[in-house]
C-alpha cells in the first residue's frame, strides 16, 4: 500500500512539474539521491524513467547500485540484467551484477561477472580482489592464489589484497602465511586499522596473547569505533587473567552500541564472577529483551536470582531451560535447590530424583557424550594432561561460538562464529557502499537546516541558533527545523509525506504566490527531495519576497554547494558509480609522515573554469549575507571556511574556523576541521591541540589523527 501511495504521489509530482515527463532531468535527480546516499529516493526517480522509456540501459544500472546499497541483492541482480541486455558493453553493471551475486552466495555467477568486466578492465583491482574473494568462498583456493598473484603483479602496493589473502590462509588453518601476508599489510599501510584487527585473531590462535593485545591497542587506537576490537580485546585481556580490563572493554561496547549481545552477555558473566550480582542480572535481563530465546541467558539469570534470593524469579528462569533442555541435569539439582528455599519440598525433591535418575541411566548406558551434554561436571572429570597442552586448549574451554546452543557450555564467554568471523574479512570487499574503499581523513562536512538527523552516538549535540528556533516557534512549518551536518536519507514513508507537501505548497502559491514562508517550505522539500534546480528556485522566490530571510540564503548557498560538488563528481567520474571518484588531497608533511586530508565529498579544484568560479563566487556572496545579516550565525563562518579549503584558501578558511570558534567555544567541528588545515600549513603543534579539544568534544577520530601525527 505505501509504495501505490509513493508511486500516485510521484505521478502528481511530476504531472505539477512537467506536461510530458523530462527523462534526462528526473534521472539527473534520482543521480542526485543516488551520490547523497539517499537509496529509497533515488529508487523512486529511477522507476519513473524506467516507465517513460523501459528501453534505456541506464536507469536499470543506478536503481541497482541503490538496490546493493539496500541490501536488496535479488532486486540488484535483476536490474543489472535488465541492463545488460539492453546494452552489454555496460561494464560497471557486470561489476554490479557480481556484487550482487557474490552476496547471495551465487559465487560460480559472481566469478562469471567479473570475468567479463575483466574483458573491458584487466586491471581494475576490485574486480581482481571479488574473483578471488569469491574463488575463497567456493573453497576454490588453487584459482584464488592465481588471482592474488595477478593482483599483487598489477598492484603491489594494495594492502586488501594482503588483507584478503591472509585471510584465506586462515581459512585454510595456515597461520604461518597468514601472519606473513598480514605483516606485509601493516608495513604497506601502518595507519590502516584492519591490519592490526587481523593479525591480532592470528596472534590469538597462535596462544600469543602479548602480541594479540598490542595489535587490538594500535587497532582501537587507529579506529576507536569499531566494537570488534573491543570484544576481541576483552577476550584476549581475559585469557590474560585481566578481569578489570575486559570488563572496561565490554563497557564501551555498550556505550557504543546498548544492543551488543556478545558485549551484554560477556560482561554478565564478569559482573556475576566479581560478585557483581544485581548487574549482571541486568545484563542478562537485557540480553532476554533482545533475544528471547537465548537459554543460556536464562540459566545464567535463574543462578544469579537464587543467589540474591529471588528464588521465585530463578524458578520461572530454570522452567524456561528445561522446557528446552529436559535432560539438563544441573537445571534440576539447581531448580531443586530454589524451590527448597522456598519450603516447596515436594517440588524440590520432585526435581533432585528427575536428575538423579537421568544420571543413572546415561551411567548404565554407558552413553559419556549423552552423560557430558546433560550436565554433568566435565572439569571434575578431566584427565591430567601435559601442562603446555592444557594451556593450547584453554580459550576453548572459557568461549564458545554465538552459535553453539549446547547449554552446558551456559557459562563461557562468547566469540564471533568462525563463519560470521569469515564472512566479516570479505564483507567490506562484497557489501555496502563499495565505492569506499580508501582510510580517509575527511574535514566535517557543511552544515545543512533540514528536518532530519543522524543520530551521533558519542556526541549526542543538539545545535542551536537563535535564527532557527524563532523561526521554529513562529510554528510556519508543520516540522520543526534543525540544523545539522549529518544529514540522514529519506525513508519511503518520508518520500511520500514530501511529494505530498510539494503538492500542498504548490496550490497554496497559485492562491497566494506572495508568501515568502511558503516558497521557502515548498524549497525545504525539493531539497530534500534532492531536486536541486526547483529549491533553488524556491529559496530564491523566497529571498526576492523576504530580503533578511537568513535562514533560506544559508539553505540557497549549502544547495548551491551540493549542486556543484555533484556536477564535478560527475565530471571526474562519468561511468564509474562504483568506483572511487578523485578527491581533493592535500600532503600533511611532518618529517617522514605525510597524512591526506580531503573533504567529506570528493570536490575537485573549483577554479578550473569561469562557470565554477561563479558558482563559487554565488555560494561565497549568500554566506556573506547570513554573517551580516546575524554575525552570530557560527555555522555560516563553519561553512565558509569548508567552501574555502575547497579553494585552497587555507589561511582565510582558518580566520572563519575562528570567529566560530569564538562565538561557539564548544563547537568541536571547527576545532576538528582547524586542526587539520593547520596540520596542512605545517602548524603542528597548534593543529594537534586542536584535535586534541576536537576529541574532547566528541569527535573520537581525532585521537586516531592526533596517533598518526606524533608516531616516530
Amino acid at each position: 500500500m505505501k509504495k501505490v501511495v509513493v508511486f500516485l504521489l510521484f505521478q502528481l509530482y511530476s504531472l505539477s512539474l512537467f506536461a510530458q515527463i523530462n527523462t534526462d532531468r528526473v534521472q539527473a535527480i534520482g543521480r542526485n539521491a543516488l551520490y547523497f546516499e539517499d537509496y529509497v529516493l533515488s529508487i523512486q526517480y529511477f522507476n519513473q524513467v524506467i516507465k517513460a522509456k523501459p528501453w534505456l540501459a541506464e536507469p536499470y544500472f543506478y536503481r541497482a547500485v541503490a538496490k546493493v546499497n539496500l541490501d536488496d541483492y535479488k532486486g540488484a541482480e535483476e536490474d543489472c540484467t535488465l541492463c545488460l541486455e539492453r546494452n552489454p558493453f555496460f561494464v560497471q553493471a557486470y561489476y554490479c551484477r557480481g556484487i550482487a551475486r557474490h552476496n547471495q552466495e551465487k559465487y560460480a555467477e559472481a566469478i562469471a561477472d567479473y570475468n567479463k568486466g575483466l574483458e573491458f578492465k584487466p586491471e581494475d583491482q576490485q574486480m581482481l580482489v571479488n574473483k578471488a574473494v569469491a574463488n575463497i568462498q567456493q573453497k576454490d583456493y588453487e584459482a584464488a592464489e592465481k588471482d592474488f598473484e595477478r593482483i599483487m603483479f598489477l598492484h603491489p602496493r594494495y594492502t586488501r589484497a594482503y588483507l584478503s589473502r591472509g585471510a584465506m590462509y586462515m581459512e585454510k588453518g595456515d597461520t604461518v602465511k597468514a601472519l606473513a601476508d598480514y605483516n606485509k599489510s601493516v608495513e604497506l599501510d601502518p595507519y590502516f586499522p584492519p591490519a592490526y584487527g587481523y593479525r591480532a585473531l592470528v596472534y590469538y590462535q597462535q596462544h600469543n596473547m602479548q602480541a594479540a593485545l598490542a595489535d587490538l591497542n594500535e587497532a582501537i587506537r587507529l579506529d576507536p569505533r569499531q566494537d570488534g576490537y573491543y570484544i576481541n580485546r576483552g577476550l584476549v585481556r581475559y585469557q590474560l587473567n585481566d578481569l578489570r580490563g575486559a570488563m572496561a572493554d565490554y563497557d564501551q561496547v555498550i556505550s557504543m552500541d546498548k544492543h551488543n549481545l556478545i558485549a551484554r552477555f560477556n560482561r554478565g558473566l564478569l559482573r556475576a564472577q566479581v560478585g557483581d550480582n544485581n548487574q549482571a542480572i541486568e545484563d542478562f535481563d537485557v540480553v532476554l529483551q533482545l533475544e528471547p530465546d537465548n537459554y543460556m541467558a536464562y540459566y545464567n539469570r535463574a543462578l544469579l536470582r537464587t543467589e540474591t534470593g529471588d528464588y521465585r524469579g530463578a524458578v520461572h528462569d530454570y522452567d524456561k531451560v528445561l522446557e528446552q533442555y529436559p535432560n539438563f541435569i544441573p537445571g534440576y539439582y539447581s531448580r531443586a535447590e530454589a524451590k527448597k528455599k522456598m519450603r516447596d519440598a515436594q517440588g524440590a525433591e520432585k526435581d533432585y530424583w528427575t536428575a538423579f535418575e537421568i544420571e543413572q541411566k546415561a551411567k548404565k548406558s554407558g552413553n559419556a557424550a549423552n552423560l557430558a551434554s546433560s550436565g554433568s561436571q566435565q572439569k571434575q572429570n578431566q584427565q591430567p594432561n601435559a601442562s603446555d597442552a592444557a594451556g593450547k586448549e584453554e580459550e576453548k574451554e572459557n568461549t564458545r561460538e554465538q552459535s553453539d546452543k549446547n547449554i552446558d557450555k551456559f557459562n563461557r564467554l562468547v566469540v564471533f562464529d568462525k563463519e560470521d568471523e569469515r564472512k566479516s574479512k570479505y564483507s567490506s570487499e562484497i557489501r555496502g557502499r563499495v565505492q569506499d574503499r580508501n582510510v580517509r581523513v575527511d574535514l566535517e562536512p557543511q552544515f545543512i537546516i533540514s528536518y532530519y538527523e543522524k543520530i551521533d552516538p558519542v556526541k549526542e549535540l543538539v545545535y542551536y541558533n537563535k535564527v532557527v528556533d524563532d523561526y521554529n516557534n513562529r510554528m510556519v512549518l508543520g516540522r520543526k527545523l534543525r540544523l545539522t551536518n549529518q544529514e540522514a536519507p529519506l525513508t519511503e514513508d518520508q518520500v511520500a509525506v514530501h511529494f505530498a507537501s510539494i503538492n500542498e505548497y504548490s496550490a497554496k502559491l497559485e492562491q497566494d504566490g506572495r508568501n515568502a514562508d511558503t516558497y521557502f517550505a515548498r524549497g525545504m522539500d525539493f531539497m530534500l527531495v534532492q531536486d536541486f534546480s526547483e529549491a533553488l528556485e524556491d529559496f530564491s522566490r523566497a529571498i526576492e519576497l523576504n530580503p533578511s530571510f537568513v535562514i533560506a540564503y544559508f539553505n540557497r548557498a549549502v544547495v548551491r554547494y551540493k549542486q556543484l560538488e555533484y556536477v564535478l563528481a560527475t565530471q571526474a567520474a562519468e561511468n564509474t558509480i562504483l568506483s572511487e571518484v578523485p578527491a581533493m588531497s592535500l600532503d600533511l608533511f611532518t618529517g617522514k609522515k605525510a597524512l591526506p586530508l580531503q573533504q567529506n565529498r570528493p570536490v575537485q579544484s573549483l577554479r578550473k573554469d569561469e562557470k565554477k568560479a561563479y558558482e563559487h563566487e554565488m555560494i561565497m556572496h549568500d554566506y556573506d549575507k547570513v554573517i551580516r545579516l546575524n554575525p552570530d550565525f557560527v555555522y555560516a563562518y563553519f561553512n565558509r571556511a569548508n567552501l574555502r579549503c575547497a579553494q585552497r584558501d587555507y589561511r582565510a578558511a582558518i580566520l572563519d574556523y575562528n570567529e566560530a570558534i569564538e562565538r561557539e567555544p564548544d563547537f568541536a567541528e571547527a576545532y576538528f576541521n582547524r586542526g587539520l588545515t593547520r596540520l596542512y600549513l605545517g602548524d603542528t603543534e597548534r593543529g594537534i591541540v586542536d584535535l586534541s579539544k576536537a576529541g574532547e568534544l566528541g569527535i573520537i577520530n581525532a585521537y586516531s589523527i592526533i596517533k598518526r601525527m606524533t608516531s616516530d
